[in-house]
């Protein structure tokens, strides 16, 4: 993303699910900020009234496939097959792979027709080895203008986020970031 201007993505990977995105929400709601969730398929066809509320309060959301499926393991029409299920609930133009890895012929038929979505933050929000303080600490050590920074809305990452997240979000503040999400 644009290096000269001072501002962020945040994003939000694998929910939505009633144990951690109304959280997210709300705090995103305080703070008075978007930001992007990449869905699971499965999880917006089993919450639809969750999905429905990320939409409504203004968020944008990009598709993470039906079923948080690995690009390695699975065949172009697999992986591509996947993506499509999970897009005729999710609407989008955006796409995530799950961890962050596509084989290249993945990668060449899908953004065709969609815009494959990264990041240079990723908080390992999701680890079991690290505290809340050592996720806000990777969104201190590597965030730089234009980051994409990804957190989880997921089982293992809420209660890490919820002391993480407002505190990477009142240090983005001070350090004078805006908050960005991508041209519809």
């Amino acid at each position: 993303m644009d290096r000269r201007e001072r501002s962020v993505y945040l994003t939000f990977d694998d929910g939505p699910i009633p144990e951690a995105t109304p959280f997210i929400l709300d705090t995103l709601s305080h703070y008075g900020i978007h930001a992007t969730f990449f869905c699971v398929g499965d999880n917006v066809r089993k919450y639809p009234q969750l999905f429905q509320r990320i939409l409504d309060e203004g968020h944008q959301v990009g598709n993470h496939t039906h079923n948080h499926i690995s690009g390695a393991r699975h065949t172009l029409r697999t992986y591509s097959y996947n993506v499509e299920k999970a897009n005729a609930y999710i609407h989008s133009r955006y796409v995530r792979p799950p961890h962050g890895w596509m084989r290249l012929d993945q990668y060449a038929w899908l953004s065709r027709k969609y815009k494959i979505v990264m990041w240079d933050v990723v908080t390992r929000d999701y680890s079991r080895w690290l505290s809340a303080e050592d996720v806000f600490n990777n969104v201190r050590r590597y965030t730089r203008p234009g980051s994409i920074i990804t957190f989880h809305d997921s089982l293992k990452s809420i209660d890490k986020l919820r002391t993480a997240l407002p505190q990477s979000i009142e240090w983005l503040m001070a350090e004078g970031y805006s908050f960005k999400t991508f041209e519809k």
